[in-house]
């Protein structure tokens, strides 16, 4: 009998089956696509505490995020790089005072060590306002991470592979019927159909997070999940610079425009938009790419029409459902949910940030630890992810030996692919130095 079933192959899922493997578990994760195939590839690509959350008052979920971005940047300096943010002042929306106060507040709420602080930027000392409009003479710049999202999730299932864990991808959980002390679940796969037995289930199946509740036959009483769509348009390059920018739009929503794949191209999001159709097929629309063009173009000198976009993706984030009016006002914070009254425990997770995948993970296993009396204790606050040993260290208020090896092969060779990973791994040289580990995911550990 296995200790622990992991339903989900994306970020949190990896990250929960990568914790629990560490901690000399008998782990076996499912995924019914690949990895990183949904909502776990189609972020903004963003290790960041959420700036726009302090104007909601969420100053808990800002500082924890704050918190683990420096955790992992230690974690994985090779996928992971500091990125300066521009935010220019529009004079009619928020005062210049309360952005600095906020990104004061930013700055200082998780114990910023690594990254440089917020500086102000005037148009006539300094070159990163010159593709914006005349009118943007001010602006302020502050510090957040860049990430390759989807290889953040392989790395967490090779470590977690390395660890003894089975990962089984291409393989759906098609029924959960649970005893009293423990699951038996059915995992379709390439290989056909078996029937294994485990003490509990960890539900980490994003956007059908509510199918796998209805497994059992029983289904949810009312959904927990509120999912909503959000679309990124990419255009060739439309600013220099390693920088990207920060742009608030009039709706009250903000959307990012970053530097992408190696500079040559500029990715521009997000949308809010609430969802209702296919989970497995998510596209943007007209009036999405339309939206994001007319944001940009309210900053930028040069204007973007649909006509310059070369490339889209969309993804469905699996919110928890607050009940907020407004789909932007969603709480982005994970909730957890374990319910073992009628036997075997289950472990659901709602919802939830990139950036906190790992502290996730722990708060997950905690809730399952009188369930699994052996578990040993936490580790992978101070632990590298596989090809992340190297120094982490600040010249001056910037990152250096970081190191040339770092900035050399990740940025030029690792690709961020919004699909499969089947696509990403190939066109990836230094991926394939992890081949002979990940040729055997699927497999027994």
């Amino acid at each position: 009998m296995h200790d622990i079933l992991v339903i989900g192959g994306g970020i949190n899922g990896t990250g929960i089956a990568r914790d629990a493997a560490g901690r000399g578990l008998d782990v076996v994760l499912c995924e019914k696509d690949d990895l990183a195939q949904h909502t776990s590839s189609a972020s903004t690509k963003l290790i960041h505490g959420g700036l726009r959350y302090l104007e909601q008052y969420d100053f808990a979920l800002v500082r924890k995020a704050l918190i683990e971005r420096e955790v992992l940047l230690r974690a994985a300096p090779h996928i992971i790089w500091p990125m300066r943010f521009v935010l220019p002042h529009h004079k009619e929306l928020r005062p210049a005072w309360l952005i600095r106060l906020g990104l004061f507040l930013y700055d200082h709420l998780g114990g910023r060590k690594l990254l440089p602080p917020t500086k102000v930027l005037r148009r006539k000392s300094t070159g990163k306002l010159d593709a914006l409009k005349d009118q943007y003479r001010l602006a302020f710049e502050y510090s957040d991470c860049w990430v390759e999202d989807s290889r953040l999730v392989v790395l967490n299932a090779v470590d977690a592979r390395k660890r003894g864990a089975e990962i089984m991808t291409r393989t759906a959980c098609t029924s959960l019927t649970r005893h009293a002390d423990y699951w038996e679940a059915v995992l379709q796969g390439p290989k056909g159909k078996e029937t294994r037995q485990f003490r509990t289930v960890v539900n980490a199946a994003g956007a059908w997070v509510d199918d796998v509740l209805g497994l059992d036959g029983e289904a949810p009483e009312k959904p927990h999940l509120r999912l909503v769509k959000g679309s990124h348009i990419i255009v060739p390059r439309w600013h220099h610079g390693d920088h990207a920018y920060f742009f608030q739009n009039g709706d009250g929503r903000i959307m990012f425009a970053i530097p992408y794949e190696r500079g040559e191209f500029t990715l521009i999001g997000t949308t809010d938009v609430p969802y209702e159709a296919n989970r497995d097929k998510v596209e943007i629309t007209p009036e999405e790419i339309a939206y994001l063009c007319k944001g940009a173009s309210a900053y930028y000198k040069k204007a973007i029409t649909p006509a310059d976009v070369v490339g889209t993706y969309s993804g469905v984030r699996p919110l928890y459902d607050d009940h907020a009016v407004n789909a932007s006002k969603v709480t982005r914070d994970y909730v957890l949910k374990r319910e073992a009254e009628d036997g075997a425990p289950i472990l659901s997770v709602f919802g939830g940030k990139i950036t906190t995948y790992r502290e996730l993970s722990e708060h997950a296993l905690a809730e399952l630890k009188d369930d699994l009396p052996n578990m040993k204790r936490s580790w992978t606050r101070g632990a590298h992810l596989p090809g992340g040993i190297y120094r982490v260290v600040i010249s001056g208020n910037m990152l250096t030996d970081w190191s040339c090896a770092i900035r050399g092969w990740t940025r030029p060779c690792c690709r961020a692919s919004p699909g499969p990973m089947a696509r990403g791994w190939k066109t990836c040289w230094a991926m394939q130095l992890l081949r002979p580990i990940s040729a055997g995911l699927s497999g027994p550990a």
